[in-house]
Order: C-alpha cells, then sequence, then structure tokens
C-alpha cells in the first residue's frame, strides 16, 4: 500500500520530470517511461477501502485428500471440464490421482498443489451450478491460505486458470527442489501465542544449532514453524515439557516453506511468473505476505514470488477481513482449514463451506 506522503513524492516526481523533458528533448523517452512507472505504483492502493462483507476463502497444501472431487466431477460438468483442461497442461490425469491416489503420490508437493488449485476452482463450478451466478457474485473479496492465494486470485480474473495450473505446478516443483537440497520440515505449534512460539524457535535454534522460524501464522494457539529437520526435532521435544504447548504436530509437506530455506524456489518461480500475465484483479484479494490487497498487477507478481519464502500473515488477514465490514464467508475446496481458523478467531463469524 502506498502512503499518502509516497503518493506526494510520486506526483512531485511526476512533475519534475515534466519539467525537465521541457528543457531535455534527449531525456524524453525516459521521463515518459519514469511518468508511467510512477502512475502505475501509485495505482496499487485502489483495494484501500475494501469491503469484506461477503468473504472467499482458499485452502492451502495439506487439505487434499484421496477421493476428492469424483463426486463433483460427476455432478457438475463445468468442473469435470476444469480437470481435463489441466491434465492436458500438466500431462497426467489430475483427476484419477485426486480420486484414487496412492496418497504418497498426491501428498507430494508436485502434484498437490496443482491438484488443490484445480480442486477449488471445481468448487466456485459447484457453487454456480447449485446456487447460480448471483452466489459467485456476491463475492466482495478473496483470499488463500498460502497456495490459496493462486485460487483466490483465479477467482478474482486476476490470473487465467490455465496460467494457474502452469504456475502452481512450477511453483510446486521448484519448491520440491529446495526441499530435497536440504532436510527440512515444519510442525505445527498448539496452544502457545506468537511470541512464546518465537521463543520456543530460538531456544530450539539454540539447542540444535540450526534455524527454525514461525511460518505460517493462522491464528492465536495455532502456528506452524518451519526450518531444518535438526530444529524441528527440538521444537517437538521441548515445546510440551518445557513451554507449555498443548501438542506439537509434525506436518506432512516436503521442507521448510515459507522460509529462506525456499530461496532456490524463487528464481524459478519469477521466471514462469515472467511469462504469464496478471491484471488488476475485478475484487480484492489480500496477499499472504503483507496481509493487504493489492490492485498493481506487477506488484501482485513481486509478491506471488515473495511469498515462497515470506510467513503466511493468515491471523492478519483474518483481523483485516473482519475489520471491513464482514458479514458472512465461504471457504471453496477440499477440507475446511480455513473455516476452522475464522471460528477459532471469532466464534459468531458466519461461515459455509463449499467442498469437493
Amino acid at each position: 500500500m502506498i502512503s499518502f506522503s509516497s503518493l506526494m513524492i510520486s506526483t512531485l516526481a511526476v512533475s519534475a520530470l515534466r519539467y525537465s523533458a521541457a528543457f531535455s528533448p534527449a531525456s524524453s523517452t525516459f521521463a515518459r517511461r519514469t511518468v508511467s512507472s510512477a502512475i502505475r505504483m501509485a495505482s496499487d492502493n485502489d483495494f484501500d477501502d475494501f469491503s469484506s462483507k461477503v468473504s472467499f476463502m482458499f485452502p492451502g497444501q495439506g487439505a487434499q485428500f484421496v477421493g476428492m472431487c469424483a463426486d463433483v466431477c460427476k455432478d457438475v460438468p463445468a468442473a469435470k471440464a476444469l480437470f481435463d483442461e489441466a491434465s492436458e497442461i500438466l500431462g497426467y490425469d489430475l483427476l484419477q490421482i485426486c480420486t484414487e491416489g496412492p496418497k504418497e503420490k498426491l501428498d507430494s508437493t508436485v502434484v498437490s498443489q496443482p491438484a488443490i488449485f484445480v480442486a477449488s476452482m471445481a468448487a466456485v463450478e459447484k457453487l454456480r451450478q447449485e446456487q447460480g451466478q448471483e452466489a459467485v457474485d456476491a463475492a466482495t473479496c478473496a483470499m488463500g491460505l498460502s497456495l490459496g492465494e493462486y485460487s483466490a486470485l483465479c477467482f478474482a480474473g486476476a490470473i487465467s486458470f490455465a496460467d494457474g495450473v502452469k504456475v502452481t505446478k512450477a511453483r510446486g516443483e521448484a519448491m520440491q527442489a529446495a526441499s530435497d537440497s536440504v532436510d527440512t520440515g515444519m510442525v505445527s505449534v498448539i496452544g502457545l501465542d506468537k511470541e512464546k512460539t518465537a521463543e520456543l524457535c530460538k531456544t530450539a535454534s539454540e539447542k540444535s544449532g540450526e534455524k527454525i522460524q514461525i511460518a505460517n501464522l493462522l491464528c492465536n494457539g495455532n502456528y506452524a514453524v518451519s526450518g531444518h529437520m535438526k530444529a524441528c526435532d527440538t521444537v517437538a521435544e521441548i515445546a510440551k515439557p518445557d513451554f507449555g504447548a498443548r501438542m506439537t504436530v509434525k506436518l506432512a509437506v516436503a521442507g521448510a516453506f515459507h522460509t529462506d530455506f525456499m530461496a532456490p524456489a524463487v528464481e524459478s518461480l519469477k521466471e514462469v511468473l515472467s511469462g504469464i500475465e496478471i491484471k488488476k484483479p475485478r475484487i480484492p484479494v489480500i496477499s499472504n505476505v503483507d496481509a493487504k490487497p493489492h490492485s498493481d498487477p506487477d506488484t501482485i507478481k513481486e509478491l506471488l514470488a515473495k511469498q515462497v519464502t515470506s510467513p503466511v500473515l493468515w491471523e492478519n488477514t483474518m483481523e483485516s477481513m473482519l475489520s471491513h465490514g464482514f458479514e458472512r464467508a465461504m471457504e471453496l475446496g477440499p477440507g475446511k482449514v480455513t473455516a476452522g481458523v475464522l471460528k477459532r478467531v471469532n466464534k459468531s463469524a458466519e461461515c459455509t463451506n463449499v467442498e469437493v
């Protein structure tokens, strides 16, 4: 989000460039480019006063399960068409893996990421068929948990479905490759606040000699930490007896997502993102990186690349959503993770699910 002072600076810069261009013909091309850049940057705050009256939420990696999407693809032709298109792009039968497994293959990062993306968009088609276009158009903003941000952006018209499949495939491959290079993982810590969880990570790092940090801020008392496997083991050992955590659960993921351990994946993802078109979303999509909606396509693209190494600020996203005229939410896709988190943040919040 650009502050008022930053906007004023951009405006002054534009005026100065126009003034200098009048006296320096050779610099006119540079001036036009810089003026265009300043105007483009200023357009990133179009959604500052967004409404969360009807919020659509999309799940992230881990929501997949063998058997998902079997019924929706039988009952909703448009959902089956999405899987057919995705399979053409991926080069394998995605629906068969979703419905029949094996579980190990569906759970792999390279398959689960496009699978959850396609399943989430199939849920949109289910909603459209069952409740009509009006139910789809009712959304005033969207958000997705980590990987789910791609589903939210596709729903909002910022990226095409085909490009979403291509990018989630590439993202999964890049993150898997980064995970394979170092023995890392993630652990869910239940029952501690953010400060205590950060202290737990610091102690585990000191004891193990390896890095670990908060990577997924779901809500108070539910944080996922990512790091070297030695540090993950240490977290699991000391969280309950030394810090009073209710429990810890090692997550079935390939590596330390949303930390610098994923840095090798960034350049690969940037290359793929550079080859696709991102448009201004038709409704606000709240970013995982800073818990704010963005309207500038280039900024969105930059944040998507940054997302793989940045902590997921879902807790902040929920707070933002609830403070912008929120009335009801809907989770679209496999599982009920985001709906469950919302209920933990606000028990009275209205939320329904379109499951697949």
